[in-house]
């Protein structure tokens, strides 16, 4: 059934509304366009609050960020990102809206009336929309849902465009954010690991720090020159399917342009991430490309923190890669321990050295 929703008299929804809708989408920005929704919804409902929830990639953080809008003791708005909790009230809720895909009406413990509209795509739930408030709100439920619909639509297409065109990783421009969601995911991990809440066991697993991989592949000029940049775009197409199956879904995956890929993956220590990448690059190696046959790919990586900015740790991984070219290719070195062994000098950033 097609929801709906008018102004209290009745007729189509007024200027406010459209008003509304229009300022949310003008954005580019994801965190931008996050935060106008929620203070959208909060000026047109009366509510105590607005909360909007992204869908978390794993069973220990089935929801992976909140941003709320609510009025401070002056009546204000006021929006502030949270760390999501893992369970109890009102996560259970939350998630219970996204797994069956329905709209949940409901009673807080402390007497409130609670909202949740789960947003979809395909068939899928990517969040929610959570409203609380002092009054019943089923008259406003068509409104809400379909704000989430627009903005589910209308997050697809930044996400889309977030995409390499040829294959499918991510691109550069969506760098910056991912990293800093990985990095938050960190955060929740070691936080739930301090509280008694995660299993060392799987946080052993996936790995307590982060590491920024480069991958080219070499002679990749050669490749297009021989062979025409059909197959060079089919070499470059089926490298990205095979990170895609060898690295674990956690694994952040990007296209930057040309010939050059890069990874942030999460590993136990150095030695871990070199173990990881370097069975890539064997496992590359060893494959055969439809008319180019063998190709091989040089890599270097640096551990990041959440101290550095990401061009540092960029820059240190080009150099590490730029080691593996200069030094017979097919190879996988990391900057820390080129720096510690002499082979890489320490560059120096105003009265910082960067290792």
């Amino acid at each position: 059934m097609r929801a709906s929703w008018h102004s209290p008299s009745g007729t189509l929804p007024d200027s406010r509304l459209l008003a509304s809708v229009a300022e949310f989408t003008h954005h580019r920005d994801i965190d931008a366009l996050d935060h106008s929704l929620v203070l959208s919804l909060a000026e047109l409902v009366k509510v105590s609050s607005v909360t909007l929830c992204k869908r978390g990639e794993s069973v220990q953080f089935p929801v992976d960020s909140v941003v709320v809008c609510s009025r401070d003791a002056a009546g204000a708005f006021v929006i502030e990102a949270v760390d999501p909790s893992g369970e109890g009230d009102p996560v259970d809720t939350i998630v219970r809206a996204m797994e069956k895909l329905e709209a949940i009406s409901e009673v807080t413990p402390a007497g409130l009336n609670r909202l949740v509209i789960p947003i979809q795509r395909e068939q899928a739930a990517t969040g929610a929309l959570m409203l609380e408030s002092d009054e019943a709100m089923d008259d406003v439920r068509g409104l809400v849902e379909g704000f989430a619909r627009i903005y589910g639509n209308y997050i697809a297409l930044l996400n889309e465009s977030e995409r390499d065109k040829l294959t499918g990783l991510y691109n550069r421009r969506s760098f910056d954010r991912r990293l800093q969601r990985m990095l938050k995911h960190r955060r929740q991990r070691a936080r739930a690991l301090a509280e008694g809440k995660e299993d060392r066991r799987l946080v052993r697993e996936e790995g307590a720090n982060i590491f920024l991989a480069i991958l080219d592949i070499d002679h990749f000029k050669r490749i297009n020159d021989t062979y025409g940049h059909v197959y060079g775009d089919e070499v470059i197409l089926m490298l990205a399917q095979q990170m895609r199956s060898n690295f674990r879904q956690s694994d952040v995956l990007f296209r930057f342009g040309g010939e050059e890929f890069v990874m942030l993956l999460a590993a136990h220590d150095e030695r871990t991430a070199y173990t990881a990448l370097d069975r890539f690059r064997q496992y590359i190696a060893s494959h055969t490309f439809p008319q180019v046959g063998h190709v091989t790919v040089s890599i270097g990586y640096a551990r990041i923190t959440e101290s550095d900015y990401p061009e540092i740790v960029l820059d240190r991984a080009d150099k590490a890669l730029y080691f593996a070219k200069q030094n017979g290719r097919d190879s996988v070195h990391g900057y820390e321990t080129l720096a510690e062994s002499g082979d890489l000098a320490p560059v120096a950033l105003g009265s910082i050295d960067l290792f």
